[in-house]
Formats: structure tokens, sequence, C-alpha cells
């Protein structure tokens, strides 16, 4: 590698180099201790030790180039390489392109100065493409030399960064480098002869988290298929952890969200990925969830400012964020004030010409917004002018029809023009007002001082937006939020959702698109709607909106249409609760963006057949329960008791466990503050009931002490219940008291509890999928038994389901950036699926057979059998079936497979399009191969019982199916080898080679081969004498002579004569072979049953396996 030209004092390094080569221009040095018998001695372990602990060019290789100049002690080091094959081309390269130039110049100045021009030159070109975006290219082209040296990962594998730590190996620490790259996380050092390599795959950490203790003060614990390791002494370990945070999730994205990820433009190319480019991305992401913007909104620009309140008559300190389309402005504190101006919004930018650097941003409404001491302010103005022009396009007409202003008009006119268009295509079934204002439940009682009540919320709110503004532009201080928590007037509830959740913007964003979704989803029948249709009834049945027609098509239509939207997630229960909600309060197209707003972004993968999210926030929701209540932790044994009471809080927000009026004055704070809400909410339930819950003497005991505190939560006043003698409180109490204890949880807290504990809840439901993917295929393997018996738990786990699921998790590289068979909402035996070309490397790896000549046609033999349905892929208790049948099926069973292989399904001619390549076969061959249909007839009904089976179907599961393929595999009879059909001519010359090809090699192959010979004349007299019965002039003898002679096997005679006469075979009468004759003649030869039952060590094999897993990865 070449190296940017640096001084080096040659004087002090002469006991640590020695010089190999050497001319008037260029020395060539050799680092002691490389390359000599013992390591070198001591001299070497020291040199060893100071080269992995330094950052300095000597880490990087053991061989280096120096350019000299002549009478001075002063040299520059241009080239360093790891080998001495990459030195000496450096060094030829030198002698034939610089050193005849050299001779030309007059003074040693001109010289040196040409040479450092050459070397600058040739690594500008070199790292052009690659080191562009890096911070320190130079540095980092050391680092990535060494960690590709150390490691040996594939050439693909990019690293992202490097840092110097310690790693903990029990209580001692050793210094060296931490590498993450783009798979793994890697660790290298090298102290005084001690060797430390560590290689953890992304996908395979289950805990990530920063920790301390009295000898650690602060140190990163990573926790791998059950192993802990420890890195400490970093110099900047908050960026280090989220970085590894970040790359640990994307890993675990691939394998529950591979559309989203797929779909990703940033994380589709992996080597593009920097350290600088994963912090940004951070970063927006931080940004869009903090104020509720689209997720492609990407922060462009941050400033710190002062922000002028008019109605408070100060500035305040802040910082102003800019995206592509939005203007966003949030105090020092993020809680005083915030605000967001849409770039549709804004009419006008101006500067004043003082040295208060300030930018007025007016937009519609009569509103302006002041923003001074901003830095290159005159610049700002520019980009913000040229920004509007480009933004007013496409917003033009939106902009125009839905002024949203900031004085105390009514808004529900503006919104309501906003979608008059889609409202006038679809006005026959759309309903354009929301239906609390239609149905009014019936309570006498409650009636007046109900009204009372709303009327004087809506007078605050009033005065509120006189104050800061109304729209998506106003201003939100800690008055809103006080407003929000005494809870939002059954008016103005729609209108400020959308506001809140930041679904107002994409309803702009998308004018009409309710409308045409609400049309191509009319009349679509799958699961989902189907599930639909089942839950309309059940949601809020008491409320009588949803005892009409009006409301119950309105949430039809919403929840076909999201379903329509978004498959992946398509219908989940709960969902059908909360749109219920949200169709009382906001109109028809509204509701449907807050649906998209919560099932997105507010609580995203919640919604799905796994819910994950739910989850995860469960496992948030515990650990915040054992910071603040340690006193239950202790009394509880079992956490998960909290996670069976916590998880409909979440996942319908208290709507399914709270009366419906208190149950929306939750709703009001969850669009206001997000999850933190309802984590706050269930730590004060839980605090409120604290005493109770210690003194339970069982979880059905707290269940019920939670569920009847719930159910008696009321708004308004205390009132004493004689029945039940329970106190109703009033739910702005509850939700105020959550506020004041627990609002001290910040936003990024929550955020990186969510990103640790994802890894674990993931992790945690791969676990259980594998485990009991191994619980049903162990009742028909006999080699996952033989492997718990014999070895560790762990070991076991890896070998088997890793070798299926991990090994094939998709290298994230350019073209194949996500898992591609992999689909989590199907029975866990099918969520990961192999192809031809996944399971020929696997085959390669793992199968006793796997040193055959033709190793690749029996790869593609055995996936076309396990391939039943012809899909073109198996799962992992067909593939392990065969393995266990090759490894611990008797003789009969071995013979039984090789001969199927054989005969159609599997058995197809397999040529090569190269004929260089010989047997082996390419991937384009290989696929072309393994979806070539067969001529064998197939029954009907079975047929189509395969093209319906629910296991290999890409929509949802259909249950009723599974029921009936289930019935169908427990009355299905073992196969009879009688059933077998027979083997004609050419199938058994080739299952001929195949058994010569298996028996090469053998420490008894001589008496191998003669017995196959034997065998094969046998057969063969036996078929003449057959015949002969019914024809006597054929005759097989000439075939005979073909396939085997006495001695070995006699591949080239057969192919010889066929080629001589190829006609001769459609010539003469076809004869075949039935099992029981081919197994009953191999049976005579004790050498071929010795061959076929003994033992094969499959520990080995495995090991082998595992060593070699990473190249093989990277070949798919």
């Amino acid at each position: 590698m070449w190296l940017k030209p640096e001084e080096v004092l040659l004087k002090n390094a002469l006991k640590l180099w020695l010089m190999e080569r050497s001319n008037d221009y260029f020395v060539l040095q050799r680092r002691r201790g490389y390359g000599e018998e013992g390591g070198g001695g001591l001299t070497g372990l020291l040199v060893g030790t100071l080269d992995s602990v330094l950052d300095s060019t000597a880490k990087v290789a053991p061989f280096r180039i120096l350019h000299q100049t002549p009478d001075s002690q002063v040299y520059l080091s241009i080239a360093c390489g790891a080998n001495r094959e990459e030195i000496t081309k450096h060094w030829d390269w030198l002698e034939q392109n610089i050193m005849k130039t050299l001779s030309v110049f007059d003074s040693n100045e001109d010289i040196t100065n040409f040479v450092q021009g050459k070397i600058r030159g040739l690594i500008a070109e070199e790292g052009k493409h690659s080191f562009a975006k890096e911070d320190d290219p130079e540095k980092f082209r050391e680092a990535l030399l060494k960690f590709e040296k150390c490691f040996g990962l594939p050439e693909q594998e990019k690293l992202v960064t490097y840092y110097s730590c310690s790693y903990w190996k029990g209580r001692v620490p050793c210094q060296g480098w931490l590498y993450l790259s783009t798979n793994f996380l890697s660790f290298y050092s090298f102290l005084l002869g001690s060797e430390i390599k560590l290689v953890i795959s992304w996908d395979a950490v289950s805990k990530l988290e920063k920790t301390s203790n009295v000898i650690l003060t602060e140190s990163i614990h990573v926790c791998s298929q059950g192993e802990n390791h420890y890195f400490s002494m970093f110099l900047h370990i908050n960026e280090t952890y989220l970085l590894m945070e970040q790359l640990a999730n994307y890993a675990i994205k691939r394998l529950f969200d591979k559309e989203t990820f797929a779909n990703d433009p940033i994380l589709d190319d992996p080597l593009q990925i920097t350290k600088r480019g994963l912090e940004n991305r951070a970063h927006s992401e931080q940004f869009s969830a903090f104020f509720r913007l689209p997720k492609e909104e990407a922060l462009k620009e941050v400033h710190e400012c002062c922000l002028w309140i008019p109605f408070s008559h100060f500035n305040t300190h802040g910082k102003m964020c800019i995206s592509e389309n939005y203007i966003c402005f949030a105090s020092q504190d993020g809680s005083l004030c915030s605000i967001i101006i849409p770039l549709r919004e804004v009419l006008a930018i101006d500067k004043t010409n003082d040295s208060t650097k300030t930018v007025i941003i007016s937009i519609k409404g009569k509103t302006a917004f002041r923003f001074s001491e901003v830095e290159d302010f005159e610049q700002l103005v520019a980009k913000f002018r040229f920004k509007c022009r480009a933004a007013s396009a496409p917003y033009h007409d939106i902009s125009t029809e839905v002024p949203i202003s900031s004085d105390s008009t009514d808004p529900s006119d503006n919104i309501e023009v906003q979608s008059l268009t889609c409202q006038r295509e679809c006005s026959k079934t759309v309903n354009t007002e929301a239906l609390m204002t239609v149905f009014h439940p019936q309570n006498l009682e409650n009636l007046n001082s109900k009204m009372l009540k709303e009327k004087m919320k809506e007078q605050s709110w009033n005065i509120l937006f006189t104050e800061c503004g109304r729209g998506v532009s106003m201003f939100r201080t800690k008055k809103t939020r006080d407003l929000v928590v005494r809870g939002i007037p059954e008016t103005l509830r729609g209108e400020l959702w959308m506001l809140f959740s930041g679904a107002v913007n994409e309803m702009a964003a998308n004018p009409g698109y309710y409308a045409e979704v609400v049309e191509q989803s009319l009349g679509t029948c799958n699961l989902a709607t189907e599930e639909i249709e089942r839950d309309l009834r059940r949601s809020l049945p008491e409320h009588p909106a949803f005892q009409s027609d009006t409301g119950i098509s309105a949430l039809r239509r919403v929840l076909t249409a999201y379903a329509y939207r978004n498959p992946k997630i398509g219908y989940c229960q709960a969902m059908n609760i909360l749109t219920s909600v949200l169709l009382l309060y906001a109109k028809e197209e509204e509701a449907f963006w807050l649906l998209v707003a919560v099932c997105e972004w507010m609580l995203p993968d919640y919604f799905n057949r796994r819910i994950i999210g739910a989850l995860v926030d469960q496992a948030v929701f515990e650990e915040l329960i054992r910071d603040h209540f340690p006193q239950l932790t202790e009394r509880m044994t079992d956490m998960t008791f909290f996670s069976s009471v916590s998880l409909s809080w979440f996942l319908t927000l208290f709507i399914s466990v709270l009366p419906i009026e208190s149950a929306v004055n939750v709703v009001d704070c969850f669009f206001y503050d997000g999850i933190k809400a309802i984590l706050q909410l269930g730590l004060a339930i839980l605090d409120y009931n604290l005493d109770k819950l210690i003194t339970c003497k069982d979880d059905a005991e707290a269940v019920t002490t939670l569920n009847r505190y719930c159910q008696n939560r009321n708004q308004g006043s205390n009132v004493s219940d004689e029945k039940s003698s329970l106190i109703k409180v009033d739910i702005t109490d509850l939700i105020r008291e959550s506020n004041e204890k627990y609002g001290n949880i910040r936003y990024e807290d929550i955020h990186s509890l969510r990103c640790r504990n994802r890894l674990y809840v993931i992790q945690t439901l791969e676990e259980t999928t594998k485990q009991n993917v191994l619980r049903v295929v162990s009742q028909d393997v006999k080699l996952i038994v033989l492997f718990k018996q014999n070895f560790t738990t762990t070991t076991f786990k890896y070998f088997i389901f890793n070798y299926f699921k991990l090994f094939f998790s998709y290298y994230w590289c350019l073209g194949c950036p996500v898992l591609k068979y992999h689909d989590p909402s199907l029975p866990y035996l099918e969520q990961y699926q192999i192809d031809c070309q996944q399971f020929r490397v696997l085959y390669h790896l793992l199968s006793p057979w796997a040193h055959s000549a033709n190793k690749d046609s029996l790869a593609l033999w055995t996936f076309r059998l396990l391939d039943e349905n012809s899909d073109c892929l198996i799962n992992f208790k067909e593939f392990s079936s065969a393995i266990d049948t090759m490894y611990n099926g008797s003789f009969t069973d071995k013979l039984k497979l090789l001969f199927k292989l054989h005969i159609p399904p599997a058995y197809t001619e397999v040529k090569s399009k190269d004929p260089s390549k010989g047997d082996e076969l390419s991937k384009e061959d290989l696929l072309y191969f393994s979806q070539l249909h067969v001529s064998q007839p197939i029954n009907v009904k079975e047929a189509e019982s395969l093209k319906k089976s629910p296991e290999k179907g890409k929509g949802k599961v259909d249950i009723q199916a599974y029921l009936s393929q289930w019935q169908d595999e427990l009355s299905k009879k073992e196969e009879s080898i009688k059933d077998l059909p027979r083997m004609n001519q050419s199938q058994f010359i080739q299952f001929s080679k195949t058994l010569y090809n298996l028996f090469h090699g053998d420490p008894e192959e001589e008496s191998l081969y003669q017995a196959i010979a034997v065998v094969t004349s046998l057969l063969l007299r036996m078929e003449e004498v057959g015949r002969k019965l019914h024809s006597p002039t054929a005759s097989a003898k000439e075939f005979s002579g073909t396939v085997c002679a006495s001695g070995g096997p006699s591949e080239g005679k057969t192919e010889s004569h066929l080629k001589k006469d190829p006609s001769s075979l459609r010539e003469e009468p076809q004869w075949s072979f039935a099992f029981e004759q081919i197994l009953a003649s191999l049976l005579n030869e004790p050498a071929l049953v010795r061959f076929f039952e003994k033992p094969i060590d499959v520990k080995v094999k495995l090991e082998n396996a595992k060593t070699s897993q990473l190249s093989f990865r990277t070949k798919m």
C-alpha cells in the first residue's frame, strides 16, 4: 500500500527495522521479529506489542519502503506491505518506473519533490472512490489494511470505523483495537506474545449496554450467544456506543423488517456507509421523531440562535433545525418552546442590516417568526429563499386551499377545504365529519356539567390560540402541555391530534390519496379483510356511533384502506379499537392519517404478527419499574406479570382498560408526548397501587387489583360508590401526577432503552422459533437427538439451526442487503427457507458425500427431491431429514436416498454450459436445472394441494388449510420400497458413476470398485435372463463391458461407447431395475455394506464447516 510521504529519522529506527534491499534512492526494510524463527525472541515480542498498541504506520505492516536523499539522515516512508510479495511488487514498480527518471534531475530537492508528487498521485487515484468520505483518509487506509490482515474477512466487508480500547479477559485488560464493520464487531490485541482475536457477528448480539462498576468506570458490555464481552478505556465512549447500537440494530432489522431495509436508499449499498453517514442518519432520525415529521425528512443543517417569543416578550436560546421541507426550532431544554414551519406555509424571508444577525420568516395568517444571533445568516436567507421557491410548486394548490392561520378562526373549515377534491370524488361514501358530532351518548345526568366543562376547556384553548397561534406553526410551550393534560375539548380534538401527531403534514403532502386507496381497496378479499369484518361489531359496541351502519362503514373503509396501503401490517387486533376512537373525534380521512401516524412512526412495529414494538416497550417498562420500584421487583420474582398486564395498555393506549371518557384524555397526551405518556401513566398506576400489589398473594390477585382500579378512573369530581366502596378519581389528576413524578424521563432515554431492548426481544423471539423448530423436527430426525446427547446445548443450537438460519442471513453487501426468503409472518418451520444455490453451499459444507466429483449434481438432485411442491425453496425440516439420512440412516435408507436421487422427479440430466468446468455447475446452470420440470405424471389432486400449500404461499397464513394439511400428513403412510418406480438404463449408468465417485479416496477403494463391478455384472445378467424370456434376441452383454471392468471404474469406456454408437440405446429394448434387485445385490458385498454403515464423525465435519463459513457465505 502506498503511503503519504512522511519523514522518518532512520537513526532511531535501526533497532526496530532490518534492511533487506537498498539502492541510491530507496530502502526496503523488514520489521524485527517478523519472519524469524521463534518470533525474534524478546525483541520480537516487544516490537509486536508496540505495533499492536501504537497508532502508527509500523502497526500496519511488517515491510516498508523508504525514499532516501543522499547525504541526509531524514528518510520518507512511501509504501508498506503485509507480506513479502506485496512489498516486492511495489519495489519492482519503483525500479521500473521511477529509477530511470530520477537520474535526469540535477538536485536532490527536485528528486524528492518528484517522488512525493508521484506517490501522492498514486494514492489519490487509488482512494478516489474508497476513502473520499472518510474523515482522515490516510489513517483509515492504514487501519483498513490491518483489519484485512488480522481477520481475513471477505473483501466486501466494509470497515466503518475503528477505536483504541481495552478488552477485559477475565480481570486482565488487553489493550488493542476495536473495528466496527457492516457485519462484524472485531477486536485485535497482541501483548508480549499473547494474541487475542475476536469476531462477533452483529446479528448474534443479544445485549448491548453501557455499564460501570468499581473496576471499570465506564465500559461497553456485549453479550453474544451467551458469552459476555467488556470493552473499556474509550476516548469517546458515547460516540462508540451509539455507532455499535446502530450497526447492531440494522442487523436485527434485516431479520424482521426486510422490506423497509431493502427500500431504504441509504442502507441499500453498505459499501457507501461511513461513520459520518451513520451519525448524520442518527441525528435525522432523532430530528424527525422529536418534531413528528415524515421519516423521509433528513436533517440538513443545525444553527444555534434565539427565537423571539411575542407573548412572553423575551428571546429564548435554542437550535434551528433545517430539513428539505421544514424549518424547526426547539429551545435549549426542548420543553420551554418549539415550533414547526413547513416551507409550504412561508410567504417571505427577510433579514436585518444591524448587528443582531436576524432572520424574519413570514407565514400565512399574518404571523412572523424572528430568529436572532444566527451565524452566516445572509447565506441562510439565500438558501431559505431558494427552498421556498422550489417548495412552492408542489404545494401551491394545497397552500392556497388550506391556509393554516394563527388567528382564532375555526380551522375545521380550512381542513375541510383541504380534502375537498377527494371528498367530491367519494362524497357518497366517505364521512366528512367526526362521528361524535352526529352521535351524542345520551346521559342526561352528566350532560349539563359535561357541556360546561367542555366550554371552559374551549375558552382556555382559544386564549392559547390567540397568544401562540393556531395550526402547524403554533408555538408549543409548557402551557400547551398543561392544557393537553387537562384534556382537549371534543370540538378541537381531531384538529389537535392531527397537529401533534404530524399526520397533518402527511395529509397535506398527499392530497386525494385516501379517496384513491378507498376506491382501490373496495371489493378486495383476503385474510385481513376477513379479520376486519369479524371485529367490526366488537369495536366500542356500547357507543351509538358503532351501533349504526354509518359508523361501521366508516370503520371498515379506514381499516381496509390501511390494510391495502400497508400489506406488511395488514390488520392486527387492537387496530379496530384505536380506529373507532379516532373516528369519533376526527373526520374519516383524518382518522386514516392518524392511524398511519400511530402504526408507522409513533408506535413502530406494534401492529404486526409478532407485535415486536409492544414487546420492546414492555421490556422498557420493566426496566423503568426496576429503577423506580425496587421493593416491588423484589416482591415479584417473575417480571412477566407486568408484561401480561401492560400489553393491553400499550396496544390500545388504555382504551380497552379505562372508561372511554377517561381513555381519550390519555390519547390526547399520547399524541402530544408519544410513548412517554403511556410509560409515565403506567408507572403512576403502579405507584398508586404499590401497597396493595406488595401484599397480593399471587398474580391473579394483582391483576384483579389493577383492573378494578382502572375501571374506576373517570372524568369528573371525586364520587363515592357505595357498592364497591371505591373512589372514582378524575383521570386528569392521575395524568398530572404522572407528569410531576416521572416527567424527568427523557425522549433520548426512551430511545436508548428501546434500541437496547429490541436486540434482546428479537433474539428471544428467534431463540423461541429455534426451539420450536428443533422440537418439531427432532421427532423425526435422529441426528438432532444424537447432537443433544453428545454436544452442549449452546454448541448444539449453533451447529444445527444457526447453519440453516444465521449462515444464510445473507451477508450484508451490495446486491444482497436483506434476507431473501425470510418471512416472520409464516409458521416457524417456514420462516427460513433456502434456494438451490444456498443449498449447494450448505451441502458442500455438511454432506458426507460432498467429496464426490459430481457433488454439484448430487446437491441439485437432492434439492429437487426435497422440493416437493416445486417452488424452488426448502425449509429446515426438509433439509435436516436429508442430512439425517446421510449420517444416521441404515444401509437401506442411504441406498434408497441414492436411488431416489437418480429417478424423477429428482433426477435430470445435467450438463454444464462451460465444458472447461467439468462437473462443476455455475449459478445460472443450477438455477435453470432446479426449476426444470420433470415429465413424471402427477396426480391432479395432489398437485392442486401442493399449489395451495399455505406454508409456501407469499400471502397471509390460512389456518384452515394448515389444519387440513396437518391431517393429511398424519394419515400419510410410510413409503414402501415396493412403491418406488424402476430405474431405467440411462439412470442406472449415472447411478453407477455416482457410486464410483463416492468410493474415490476411501481406504477400501479397490475392494469397493471390485464389489460394484460384480454387482453391476450380476444385475445385467439378471436383466438379460429376464428379457430372454420375452425377447431372446435382446442382449445386455455389450453394456456390461462399458459400465464396469474388474479392478476399477470405466466411465471413459461408457462415454466412448455412447459416443461411438449413440443410437444403440434407442435401438435395443429399454431395460430397467427395481430397487429390491439393487438392494439385494449390494447386500451380498460386505465391502459395500461396511462403506455405507461405517460411522462418520459429524463433529469434525461441523467444526471444519464453521471455520470456512464466512468464505462460503459471500459466494451466494
